[in-house]
């Protein structure tokens, strides 16, 4: 469920403004919701019970559980104004990142005056002020963490993301690399730092893929082949590069990068049928996926196909309006 900025600012007026409820029982916009069995159990002791913050963080755990965040938000928000105690902050601050950061940034700066140690609230605003798109304000929140925690693996990890984002590309490797040392059983990281690795040409993206694919014992994970193919291509060995991005398809059919990655090196190698032919692939399997239709497009533009070409870049900015490449390449074709 989708909150909108009236809804957020009505639950946060709730909160805030309407005076505390009285013993005859709680007063909520979600009344009715709130009666249903599921939650009844809950809301008769709220109503014994009002000014007990445990009762609403309980049932505002239940509600976000049953994917309601919007009664939930007001139970985590209720909470915290019955004590402030880190656990009502981070769940309010989650509902509120997700689907609003901009909130989210107000409120965990407010919370952060309360509680000004809270590592995992000033970590909640780093990644707010990130998804509201405020990368350096969000770098700055890591460095201070970082300055009294040097290692907080989160927060590396978190670090290193808003580093590639700035397009400093060895620094981020850097501290994946910091981080690793610290948790080198994190599989995620691992994964992480070996594209990096290969997106930046380095071979040890080679020897992380190998480790990786030995831990995955049931073959589940395309990745390694997937990421061993980006280093290949990157340094030129296309037909390497080919074969393993064709692994990583035969072992996950929808992965629809690979598709994408295939299809570049057979557009890099002049083989444009078989290039067109699976950028169509990835399409057919994901007709949302921008990137497929972009990649179309390159490609018929290559071949001569401006028209068709014009049509499939309008399509992919018109799936992702970010995807500036896309318009900038269709206002070209005149």
């Amino acid at each position: 469920m989708k909150l909108s900025r009236c809804n957020i600012f009505f639950v946060l007026t709730i909160i805030f403004l309407v005076p505390a409820c009285s013993n005859e029982g709680e007063k909520s916009p979600y009344s009715e919701m709130l009666s249903q069995p599921k939650y009844t159990s809950l809301t008769d002791s709220i109503k014994k019970d009002p000014k007990n913050e445990e009762l609403y963080f309980r049932r505002a755990i239940l509600l976000n559980s049953n994917d309601l965040p919007e009664p939930a938000l007001a139970d985590f928000l209720k909470a915290w104004s019955l004590q402030q105690n880190e656990k009502y902050a981070l769940g309010a601050s989650t509902i509120l990142l997700d689907k609003k950061p901009d909130s989210a940034i107000r409120f965990i700066s407010t919370a952060l005056k309360k509680l000004p140690e809270s590592l995992l609230l000033k970590l909640s605003l780093a990644r707010a002020k990130n998804n509201s798109g405020k990368t350096d304000e969000a770098l700055s929140v890591c460095n201070e963490i970082l300055l009294g925690n040097p290692q907080q693996a989160d927060v590396l990890k978190m670090k290193a993301e808003l580093l590639g984002k700035k397009g400093d590309n060895n620094e981020a490797i850097r501290v994946l690399e910091q981080t690793y040392v610290l948790t080198p059983y994190d599989i995620d990281l691992n994964y992480e730092l070996a594209f990096r690795y290969a997106e930046a040409k380095n071979p040890k993206a080679l020897t992380i893929c190998d480790s990786l694919a030995k831990t995955d014992s049931l073959g589940n994970h395309a990745e390694p082949d997937y990421y061993k193919g980006i280093y290949y291509s990157n340094i030129g060995e296309k037909q390497k590069a080919l074969s393993l991005f064709s692994k990583a398809i035969e072992q996950d059919y929808y992965y629809l990068n690979a598709h994408i990655e295939k299809g570049r090196v057979l557009l890099d190698t002049k083989n444009y049928n078989e290039a067109l032919k699976t950028f169509k692939l990835a399409n057919t399997i994901s007709p949302d996926f921008p990137d497929a239709w972009y990649w179309m497009g390159r490609c018929q533009e290559v071949m001569g196909l401006k028209e068709e070409a014009k049509l499939n870049y309008q399509k992919a900015y018109g799936l992702d309006n970010t995807f500036t490449e896309a318009k900038e390449a269709a206002d070209k074709l005149k």
